[in-house]
Protein backbone atom coordinates (compact mmCIF):
# COMPACT_ATOMS: atom_id res chain seq x y z
CA UNK A 1 0.00 0.00 0.00
CA UNK A 2 1.12 3.41 -1.05
CA UNK A 3 1.49 5.74 1.92
CA UNK A 4 0.29 9.16 0.53
CA UNK A 5 -1.84 10.63 3.16
CA UNK A 6 -0.86 10.82 6.86
CA UNK A 7 -2.93 11.63 9.89
CA UNK A 8 -1.76 12.94 13.20
CA UNK A 9 -2.86 12.81 16.68
CA UNK A 10 -1.38 15.82 18.81
CA UNK A 11 -0.41 19.20 17.76
CA UNK A 12 2.10 19.71 20.19
CA UNK A 13 5.99 19.57 19.58
CA UNK A 14 6.16 16.46 18.17
CA UNK A 15 3.12 15.95 16.53
CA UNK A 16 4.15 19.63 14.79
CA UNK A 17 7.12 18.55 14.15
CA UNK A 18 6.18 14.80 12.33
CA UNK A 19 3.67 17.31 10.60
CA UNK A 20 6.24 19.50 9.33
CA UNK A 21 8.80 16.74 8.25
CA UNK A 22 6.16 14.89 6.30
CA UNK A 23 4.57 17.84 4.23
CA UNK A 24 7.72 18.63 3.36
CA UNK A 25 8.67 15.37 2.00
CA UNK A 26 5.55 15.28 0.11
CA UNK A 27 2.47 14.22 1.93
CA UNK A 28 -0.74 15.22 2.57
CA UNK A 29 -1.06 16.05 6.37
CA UNK A 30 -4.42 15.92 8.43
CA UNK A 31 -3.40 17.17 12.14
CA UNK A 32 -5.64 16.80 14.65
CA UNK A 33 -5.56 18.06 18.30
CA UNK A 34 -8.76 17.41 20.91
CA UNK A 35 -7.97 21.26 21.81
CA UNK A 36 -8.99 23.54 18.71
CA UNK A 37 -6.87 26.18 19.93
CA UNK A 38 -3.77 24.18 20.15
CA UNK A 39 -4.25 22.71 17.15
CA UNK A 40 -4.38 26.37 15.60
CA UNK A 41 -1.10 27.64 17.76
CA UNK A 42 0.31 24.00 15.98
CA UNK A 43 0.05 24.88 12.70
CA UNK A 44 1.28 28.41 13.30
CA UNK A 45 4.24 27.30 14.90
CA UNK A 46 5.17 25.03 12.05
CA UNK A 47 4.95 27.54 9.57
CA UNK A 48 7.11 29.99 12.08
CA UNK A 49 10.02 26.67 12.04
CA UNK A 50 9.40 26.97 8.42
CA UNK A 51 10.11 30.48 8.16
CA UNK A 52 13.27 29.84 10.49
CA UNK A 53 14.60 27.73 7.93
CA UNK A 54 14.17 29.72 4.66
CA UNK A 55 16.05 32.80 6.87
CA UNK A 56 18.88 30.07 7.27
CA UNK A 57 18.57 28.84 3.86
CA UNK A 58 18.18 25.27 4.60
CA UNK A 59 14.46 25.63 2.38
CA UNK A 60 13.66 27.67 -0.25
CA UNK A 61 9.91 29.64 0.72
CA UNK A 62 8.55 28.30 -2.33
CA UNK A 63 9.08 24.96 -0.61
CA UNK A 64 7.74 26.35 2.79
CA UNK A 65 4.69 27.80 0.68
CA UNK A 66 3.89 24.31 -0.60
CA UNK A 67 4.15 22.35 2.39
CA UNK A 68 2.16 24.34 4.14
CA UNK A 69 -0.65 23.93 1.43
CA UNK A 70 -0.37 20.19 2.36
CA UNK A 71 -1.25 20.45 6.31
CA UNK A 72 -4.24 20.49 7.01
CA UNK A 73 -6.31 21.01 10.05
CA UNK A 74 -8.63 17.96 10.99
CA UNK A 75 -10.92 19.43 13.48
CA UNK A 76 -12.86 16.36 14.17
CA UNK A 77 -11.70 12.92 14.56
CA UNK A 78 -13.48 11.96 11.64
CA UNK A 79 -11.53 13.68 9.59
CA UNK A 80 -9.16 11.22 9.22
CA UNK A 81 -11.08 8.41 8.19
CA UNK A 82 -9.21 8.49 4.63
CA UNK A 83 -5.34 8.59 5.94
CA UNK A 84 -3.09 5.83 4.72
CA UNK A 85 -0.95 6.05 7.85
CA UNK A 86 -2.16 7.43 11.33
CA UNK A 87 0.43 8.53 13.95
CA UNK A 88 -0.74 9.10 17.57
CA UNK A 89 1.81 11.74 18.76
CA UNK A 90 -0.01 12.55 22.58
CA UNK A 91 1.31 12.74 25.54
CA UNK A 92 3.24 9.79 26.80
CA UNK A 93 0.30 8.63 28.88
CA UNK A 94 -0.82 5.00 27.97
CA UNK A 95 -4.52 5.71 29.06
CA UNK A 96 -4.51 8.65 27.13
CA UNK A 97 -3.66 6.66 24.19
CA UNK A 98 -5.60 4.08 24.57
CA UNK A 99 -8.86 6.68 24.75
CA UNK A 100 -7.45 7.46 21.12
CA UNK A 101 -7.06 4.35 19.71
CA UNK A 102 -10.53 3.52 20.87
CA UNK A 103 -12.15 6.73 19.12
CA UNK A 104 -9.78 6.64 16.42
CA UNK A 105 -9.74 2.68 15.07
CA UNK A 106 -13.78 2.85 14.01
CA UNK A 107 -13.39 5.27 11.42
CA UNK A 108 -10.18 4.61 9.88
CA UNK A 109 -9.64 2.28 6.20
CA UNK A 110 -9.24 -1.25 7.41
CA UNK A 111 -6.15 -1.25 5.28
CA UNK A 112 -4.30 2.10 7.27
CA UNK A 113 -1.26 1.82 9.23
CA UNK A 114 -1.93 2.50 12.70
CA UNK A 115 1.74 4.26 14.71
CA UNK A 116 2.40 5.42 17.65
CA UNK A 117 5.17 7.90 18.55
CA UNK A 118 5.78 6.83 21.93
CA UNK A 119 8.92 7.03 23.49
CA UNK A 120 8.95 3.88 25.85
CA UNK A 121 5.54 2.16 26.46
CA UNK A 122 4.88 -1.56 25.11
CA UNK A 123 4.02 -1.53 21.74
CA UNK A 124 2.57 -4.63 21.65
CA UNK A 125 0.55 -3.76 24.75
CA UNK A 126 -0.96 -0.94 22.68
CA UNK A 127 -1.23 -3.15 19.55
CA UNK A 128 -3.58 -5.33 21.98
CA UNK A 129 -6.03 -2.51 22.70
CA UNK A 130 -6.64 -1.95 18.54
CA UNK A 131 -8.98 -3.79 15.93
CA UNK A 132 -5.56 -4.37 13.94
CA UNK A 133 -2.43 -5.36 16.27
CA UNK A 134 -0.98 -6.68 12.75
CA UNK A 135 -0.80 -3.41 11.08
CA UNK A 136 0.18 -1.55 13.86
CA UNK A 137 4.18 -0.20 14.54
CA UNK A 138 6.30 2.15 16.96
CA UNK A 139 7.82 4.80 14.79
CA UNK A 140 9.83 6.78 17.17
CA UNK A 141 11.04 10.19 15.87
CA UNK A 142 13.16 12.24 18.21
CA UNK A 143 12.37 15.88 19.29
CA UNK A 144 12.79 18.56 17.45
CA UNK A 145 11.87 16.38 14.50
CA UNK A 146 12.55 18.60 12.01
CA UNK A 147 16.46 18.63 13.31
CA UNK A 148 17.21 14.96 14.16
CA UNK A 149 17.94 12.65 11.80
CA UNK A 150 17.21 9.29 13.76
CA UNK A 151 13.94 7.11 14.02
CA UNK A 152 13.36 4.11 16.14
CA UNK A 153 10.62 1.54 14.82
CA UNK A 154 9.59 -0.47 16.91
CA UNK A 155 7.25 -3.97 16.31
CA UNK A 156 4.71 -5.68 18.54
CA UNK A 157 4.66 -8.88 18.31
CA UNK A 158 1.95 -9.27 15.81
CA UNK A 159 3.16 -6.96 13.52
CA UNK A 160 3.43 -8.06 9.94
CA UNK A 161 6.29 -7.69 7.77
CA UNK A 162 4.65 -6.11 5.25
CA UNK A 163 3.96 -3.51 7.98
CA UNK A 164 7.27 -3.34 9.04
CA UNK A 165 8.49 -2.60 5.42
CA UNK A 166 6.24 -0.36 4.62
CA UNK A 167 6.52 2.22 8.26
CA UNK A 168 10.73 1.73 6.79
CA UNK A 169 9.74 3.21 3.54
CA UNK A 170 7.88 5.87 4.97
CA UNK A 171 10.61 6.95 7.43
CA UNK A 172 13.68 6.77 4.65
CA UNK A 173 11.53 8.84 2.33
CA UNK A 174 11.38 11.56 5.34
CA UNK A 175 15.08 11.39 4.65
CA UNK A 176 15.72 10.24 8.44
CA UNK A 177 17.98 7.27 9.18
CA UNK A 178 16.32 4.34 11.11
CA UNK A 179 17.17 2.23 14.35
CA UNK A 180 15.22 -0.85 14.68
CA UNK A 181 14.42 -1.31 18.41
CA UNK A 182 13.04 -4.65 20.14
CA UNK A 183 9.92 -3.96 22.14
CA UNK A 184 11.59 -3.41 25.30
CA UNK A 185 10.25 -0.25 27.99
CA UNK A 186 12.02 2.59 26.45
CA UNK A 187 13.81 0.98 23.63
CA UNK A 188 17.22 2.00 23.19
CA UNK A 189 17.72 5.73 23.04
CA UNK A 190 15.85 6.30 26.27
CA UNK A 191 16.87 2.89 28.02
CA UNK A 192 20.02 4.91 27.52
CA UNK A 193 19.34 8.21 27.75
CA UNK A 194 16.77 8.81 30.59
CA UNK A 195 18.75 7.07 33.44
CA UNK A 196 21.70 9.33 32.78
CA UNK A 197 19.28 12.36 33.20
CA UNK A 198 17.94 10.64 36.12
CA UNK A 199 21.27 10.12 37.77
CA UNK A 200 22.18 13.96 37.34
CA UNK A 201 19.35 14.52 39.24
CA UNK A 202 20.15 12.47 41.75
CA UNK A 203 23.66 14.02 41.84
CA UNK A 204 21.86 17.48 42.30
CA UNK A 205 19.25 15.97 44.93
CA UNK A 206 22.15 14.35 46.87
CA UNK A 207 24.38 17.88 46.81
CA UNK A 208 27.06 16.40 45.10
CA UNK A 209 26.93 19.53 42.49
CA UNK A 210 24.75 22.48 41.96
CA UNK A 211 22.37 22.57 38.55
CA UNK A 212 25.27 24.71 36.71
CA UNK A 213 27.96 22.49 38.17
CA UNK A 214 26.65 19.66 36.78
CA UNK A 215 25.52 20.57 33.40
CA UNK A 216 28.78 22.29 32.73
CA UNK A 217 30.80 19.17 34.01
CA UNK A 218 28.94 17.03 31.42
CA UNK A 219 28.97 19.71 28.09
CA UNK A 220 33.04 20.26 28.76
CA UNK A 221 34.08 16.98 30.61
CA UNK A 222 31.94 14.55 28.62
CA UNK A 223 31.56 16.87 25.32
CA UNK A 224 27.51 16.82 25.35
CA UNK A 225 25.74 19.88 23.00
CA UNK A 226 24.02 20.20 26.33
CA UNK A 227 24.41 19.66 30.05
CA UNK A 228 21.53 16.49 31.26
CA UNK A 229 19.46 18.71 33.55
CA UNK A 230 19.39 21.26 30.70
CA UNK A 231 18.02 18.50 28.56
CA UNK A 232 15.50 17.32 30.64
CA UNK A 233 13.99 20.90 31.09
CA UNK A 234 13.88 20.54 26.92
CA UNK A 235 12.12 17.36 26.99
CA UNK A 236 9.69 18.07 29.76
CA UNK A 237 10.18 17.01 33.43
CA UNK A 238 6.48 15.28 33.58
CA UNK A 239 7.90 13.10 30.15
CA UNK A 240 11.29 12.26 31.57
CA UNK A 241 9.06 11.01 35.17
CA UNK A 242 7.00 9.04 32.74
CA UNK A 243 9.82 7.08 31.22
CA UNK A 244 11.67 6.45 33.84
CA UNK A 245 8.41 5.62 35.68
CA UNK A 246 7.99 3.02 32.65
CA UNK A 247 11.08 1.39 32.90
CA UNK A 248 11.54 1.27 36.55
CA UNK A 249 7.73 -0.71 36.58
CA UNK A 250 8.53 -2.85 33.75
CA UNK A 251 11.90 -3.94 34.26
CA UNK A 252 11.54 -4.33 38.35
CA UNK A 253 15.36 -3.04 38.92
CA UNK A 254 16.09 -1.04 41.65
CA UNK A 255 18.69 1.56 39.57
CA UNK A 256 15.68 2.82 37.42
CA UNK A 257 13.96 4.20 40.53
CA UNK A 258 12.66 7.57 39.74
CA UNK A 259 14.47 10.40 41.76
CA UNK A 260 12.66 12.07 44.28
CA UNK A 261 13.59 15.22 43.52
CA UNK A 262 12.57 14.52 39.78
CA UNK A 263 8.96 13.83 41.40
CA UNK A 264 8.93 16.92 43.51
CA UNK A 265 9.46 19.23 40.66
CA UNK A 266 6.94 17.63 38.55
CA UNK A 267 4.64 17.80 41.33
CA UNK A 268 5.04 21.72 41.70
CA UNK A 269 4.39 22.03 38.01
CA UNK A 270 8.01 22.95 36.98
CA UNK A 271 8.01 20.47 34.29
CA UNK A 272 10.66 22.72 32.55
CA UNK A 273 11.02 25.00 29.45
CA UNK A 274 7.03 24.43 28.59
CA UNK A 275 6.34 25.80 31.49
CA UNK A 276 8.57 28.61 32.12
CA UNK A 277 10.42 26.51 34.80
CA UNK A 278 12.32 23.61 35.82
CA UNK A 279 16.07 23.01 36.56
CA UNK A 280 15.96 26.61 35.52
CA UNK A 281 13.87 29.62 35.20
CA UNK A 282 13.34 30.65 31.83
CA UNK A 283 10.82 33.95 32.66
CA UNK A 284 13.51 35.99 32.16
CA UNK A 285 16.15 37.09 29.39
CA UNK A 286 18.59 34.57 30.81
CA UNK A 287 17.78 30.48 31.93
CA UNK A 288 18.85 30.65 35.55
CA UNK A 289 19.54 27.69 37.51
CA UNK A 290 16.40 26.89 40.16
CA UNK A 291 18.78 24.85 42.82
Amino acid sequence: MAIKTVGIIGAGQMGGGIAHVCALAGYTVLLHDADAERLEKGIATINGNMARQVASGKLEDTQRSEAMKKILPAKAMEDLAGVDLAIEAATEDEDIKRKIFASLCPILNPEAILATNTSSISITRLAATTDRPERFMGIHFMNPVPLMKLVELVRGIATEEVTFKEAQAFVQSLDKTITVAEDFPAFIVNRILLPMINEAIYTLYEGVGSVDSIDTAMRLGANHPMGPLQLADFIGLDTCLSIMQVLYDGLSDSKYRPCPLLVKYVEAGWLGRKAGRGFYDYRGDEPVPTR
